[in-house]
């Protein structure tokens, strides 16, 4: 308790030096106002020079705020009455910041784009030296703005940035405490694992257990192969929070941050812990942090202290971006109303949820805005029970709620142009077919005006691509690991247009998506691949063969879950008093894409030219390679190559075409490739650049050795 005091002081400071000290001077209405300070703390120069604006730089520092919990735009946010207030009756945070911007600010062209972080790790700052296309951001004269809004990540390195947000106390000082779970998944054979445990959210700061007894009521350890096993208890004498090691082994050192297993944890198995935690932080504090930090640098000439915002009257234009869980929490900015500024104005005008088919639990007691979904794994985990449909008018027909994504933001006309971009993961591990159709699965669904959504066909959650990224090892993966088709190029040319559709009224390219109505969006058990069999890959230093393809039908379920009575599952808020969750049994239907018979590629979406011009099929999902252990490959597509000529596999007995009987010889693939780039550029589904380096690429290629 005595830390965080020492932190809130700490902070009160910085706002109070930040922002000049006290009140004198200010007028009542500016004195009630909430503060917000920057301070710089570093100015580096960019690598490179661009155009015709010339050289950049990198500014870090860190942003110290106040929120007032009295305000109506401020409520929705879980605790908040609960965390504690500095002399003037607010709440504190502080956050961590880099801006990319010109160095000469009277060539930046308006735009702020906002690139969330992803646990803290910036996934997006342009390195034009290994990805040449990123200088576009800077020849258009976009400043970049990275800024904090997971208030549990730890300052792991100088890179990683942190949000500061208050821990919640009850009214008479003491420690709040409630149920919390996790689980504990062991890659090894250990007798120790570290909180806060989970496959996405393991680096986070854990929650601490209100008492190190593991035989106080609420607390237990159980384990089990699959999701769908039945848990087994593990007696409380073979387990402790604590740290074993060889020189003290079980019992172990008692250790708040980790659990010791007597007889070692076994990577066969799923171990969940559910304990007594406390001290929850108020998380939902950090998007209102994002909130005013994006309105600050676009709108405010200085701060509460009279210091320069260094982008005062330049920007125009605000575009957020996120990628995967920080792209679901875009999302949950956005359906919990943060949009809107405290003045009323709009926060972004354009917003691309990048591979975010969820929303991300930012916004309860005890919250885990670090989790993701699988099949076996975090499959009934926070982060799937608000609203997947985005119009303001959605109908949950299964857990009857109304309103979906934009509801919030169309009444307080505040909604952003919006894109949504799925890959194939998203349909087959993080059920993401729920937007696209109705809640029963039986029809298409027409999408907001504002909104667009894009399925990169034949594509896995993130990587590289093409084939010096596949990487197979047998022993982990049935098939080779990855997919050559990727949607790095395809992103690049659509935030473009997002700008375009932002500044210049400039409409995107239409939706494109799986349908039901033309039966490219199907039931899992109706997808019908080709015969894929009898080819090899690298596996060390040689090749290995690679099993007939076997389809399983694998996918992540998505049933209605319930946390508890004080949770607000359509606004993923609240406390919940239930874990795991009651399984209701009511399933929303998941369906995935349809795949072309002659390829294995899928039929719908924007294809890339590595799916228009193939050298083999990329596959959206693979199995992990155990006989006991029912599981798809975390976020990890497939790749089987085709055979070179049509005799080969015929002989191998594969019923997809062949790289002689797609492109005949060198020429004719390089001719390929060029229409399909060609296409794509016309379509503004690649940049022309980008169209350069993959035709040069395939010029260089030799795909018949």
């Amino acid at each position: 308790m005595h830390a965080f005091k020492l932190t809130i002081a700490a902070m009160a400071a910085a706002i109070a030096t930040g922002c000049g000290g006290d009140d004198s001077g200010k007028s009542a209405n500016e004195s009630a106002k909430p503060r917000l300070a920057i301070q710089i703390t570093s100015t580096q120069d960019f690598p490179g020079t661009y155009g015709s604006v010339g050289a950049y730089e990198k500014v870090s520092g860190t942003i110290s705020g106040e929120l007032d919990p009295k305000d109506a735009r401020n409520r929705i946010i879980q605790d908040l009455e609960l965390a504690p207030v500095n002399a003037r009756g607010m709440v504190e945070y502080s956050t961590d910041f880099v801006l990319l911007k010109p160095k000469n600010m009277s060539k930046a062209s308006g735009v702020l784009r906002y690139d969330a972080p992803n646990r803290g790790n910036i996934l997006t700052m342009p390195n034009p030296s290994s990805t040449p296309s990123d200088a576009v951001y800077m020849e258009r004269g976009y400043v970049m703005l990275y800024a904090a809004w997971q208030g549990d990540v730890p300052k792991s390195s100088a890179e990683r940035l942190t949000a500061k947000v208050p821990v919640a106390i009850n009214t008479d000082g003491s420690s709040i405490t409630g149920t919390y779970r996790t689980e504990l998944v062991p890659s090894t054979a250990t007798s120790t694992m570290g909180l806060p445990g989970g496959v996405f959210n393991g680096t986070m700061l854990p929650y601490a257990p209100a008492s190190l007894d593991n035989t106080a009521p609420g607390y237990s350890l159980t384990r089990r192969i699959n999701e769908t096993d039945k848990r087994e208890l593990i007696p409380t004498s073979d387990w402790k929070f604590a740290d074993c090691t060889l020189s003290a082994p079980f019992p172990g050192i008692a250790d708040a941050g980790k659990v010791c297993l007597k007889d070692g944890f076994d990577p066969l198995y799923l171990y969940e812990l559910v304990y007594v935690a406390k001290d929850p932080k108020v998380m939902g504090v950090g998007l209102a942090a994002l909130r005013d930090a994006v309105h600050f640098f676009r709108s405010t000439e200085k701060d509460s202290n009279g210091s320069p915002n260094p982008l005062a009257g330049r920007i125009k234009y605000t575009l957020g971006q996120g990628t995967s869980q920080s792209g679901n929490a875009m999302k949950t900015f956005l359906h919990l109303g943060f949009n809107q500024a405290t003045d009323g104005s709009r926060v972004f005008d354009g917003m691309y949820a990048h591979v975010a088919a969820r929303q991300t639990n930012v916004n309860t007691r005890f919250a885990v805005p670090g989790g993701g979904g699988g099949l076996r794994t975090d499959h009934t985990a926070f982060g799937q029970t608000a609203p997947r449909g985005l119009d303001k008018s959605y109908v949950d027909d299964i857990s009857g709620r109304e309103g979906g994504v934009m509801r919030r933001c169309s009444e307080s006309n505040t909604c952003p142009k919006f894109f949504l971009g799925l890959s194939g993961t998203e349909f087959w591990q993080l059920q993401g077919s729920p937007v696209l159709t109705n809640t029963q699965g039986s029809r298409d669904i027409t999408q907001p005006d504002n909104a667009r959504i894009y399925y990169y066909s034949s594509t896995q959650h993130g990587g590289a691509g093409g084939e010096s990224s596949i990487n197979y090892a047998p022993g982990r993966n049935v098939y080779p690991a990855g997919t050559v088709v990727h949607f790095n190029d395809t992103f690049r040319a659509l935030f473009l247009a997002l700008e375009d559709w932002v500044t210049q009224g400039t409409e995107p390219p239409a939706s494109q998506t799986p349908l039901l109505a033309d039966g490219t969006l199907v039931k899992p058990g109706s997808v019908q691949f080709p015969t894929m069999q009898g080819v090899q890959w690298k596996s060390g230093t040689g090749l290995s063969a690679i099993p007939a393809f076997n389809y399983l039908a694998r996918y992540n379920n998505y049933e209605l879950l319930e946390f508890g009575p004080q949770y607000r599952p359509e606004d993923e808020s609240g406390i919940a008093s239930i874990l795991p969750p009651r399984q209701t049994g009511r399933q929303y239907p998941i369906l995935v894409p349809q795949v072309d018979p002659r390829t294995g590629l899928t039929i719908a979406g924007i294809h890339s030219v590595e799916a228009l011009a193939p050298l083999g099929t990329s596959v959206e999902f693979n199995y992990v390679a155990s006989d006991k252990i029912v599981d798809l490959s975390n976020l990890t597509g497939s790749y089987i190559p085709f055979h070179k000529t049509r005799a080969q596999r015929i002989a191998a007995g594969d019923t997809r075409v062949s790289l002689e009987e797609l492109y005949v010889d060198q020429d004719g693939y390089v001719q390929a490739v060029s229409a399909a780039a060609r296409s794509l550029v016309e379509k503004r589904l690649l940049l022309q650049r980008d169209a350069e380096l993959i035709i040069e690429k395939a010029r260089n290629s030799a795909i018949f050795d």
